[in-house]
């Protein structure tokens, strides 16, 4: 198991039925995952507990992935974030307010999900060594 593989995620997804199929992809991928199911309820545990992935829905009501993101910077700079959608206008919205950020288009298949997670922190790795 490499050191990415225990990395702690922190996955916002509005979509129940998606939202419990990403976890459990995740977990048995290895890593740690907590999961809630709107933006506002992300904020405490940002606050709280350091992650190193924040994997966002982009559109989620109360507030969006992009706003969340930008939260997410603020609370915790080194939490790299990646954007889940099925919006293509919002894919483009996402890449100019976050450029940074990885943006994956749904429909993807989960072995897709886990090898981008996996190269985005690989890349916050390597930036530490």
């Amino acid at each position: 198991m490499t050191d990415f593989q225990r990395a702690k995620i922190l996955l916002a997804e509005d979509d129940d039925a998606m939202r419990s199929y990403l976890v459990r992809a995740l977990e048995q991928a290895g890593f740690s995952v907590d999961a809630v199911d709107r933006g506002t309820a992300a904020l405490p545990l940002l606050k709280a507990t350091h992650y190193d992935l924040l994997l966002s829905d982009i559109v989620m009501p109360e507030m969006d992935g992009i706003e969340l993101a930008q939260r997410c910077n603020e609370l915790s700079a080194d939490t790299k974030v990646m954007f889940i959608t099925g919006f293509a206008a919002v894919t483009l919205k996402a890449s100019r307010e976050q450029p940074q950020a990885k943006v994956l288009s749904k429909p993807f298949h989960l072995k897709d999900l886990v090898l981008e997670v996996e190269r985005v922190l690989e890349d916050r790795i390597s930036a530490i060594l």
